[in-house]
């Protein structure tokens, strides 16, 4: 099967506060065909640093997220599950996300078609950019 790049993020919700504000944008996004959710997530860490990881359908607050299709739901294992819970402060929540990058699909085939091979990449944190743009006097 021909797949983009995959990528995952981890958004934070302090105060344990899911509210499916972020819903919208991702369903815009899967239905333009500009990423597949892979899989999904969710996990907390309460006060005292205990971590509890779920999915949408376990909890009433979540359905919101119902409506996004998982193609390879349980992909996320324990390992990503503590990786997330060491970026989460105590008494916060994150939903994990994995997707394709579904957009650069074409790109991704022609460059494996080509001998071509990924050597690195990452993804430049918003402050960054929004700080170097704002030097440049472009902000």
């Amino acid at each position: 099967m021909p797949i983009g790049p995959v990528e995952y993020i981890i958004v934070g919700f302090p105060g344990n506060e899911f509210n499916g504000d972020i819903v919208p944008a991702l369903e815009k996004l899967v239905e333009s065909d500009t990423i597949r959710i892979i899989d999904l997530l969710f996990i907390s860490k309460d006060a005292d640093g205990n971590v509890d990881a779920f999915e949408f359908e376990d909890r009433e607050d979540l359905s919101p997220f119902s409506g996004l299709s998982q193609e390879l739901d349980g992909l996320l294992n324990d390992e990503d599950i503590e990786m997330a819970a060491e970026v989460l402060e105590p008494g916060s929540s994150a939903a994990f996300i994995v997707w394709e990058d579904r957009w650069a699909l074409e790109l991704a085939e022609a460059a494996r078609g080509a001998g071509g091979v990924i050597l690195a990449g990452e993804r430049i944190p918003h402050q960054i950019v929004e700080d170097a743009l704002a030097q440049l006097g472009r902000d």
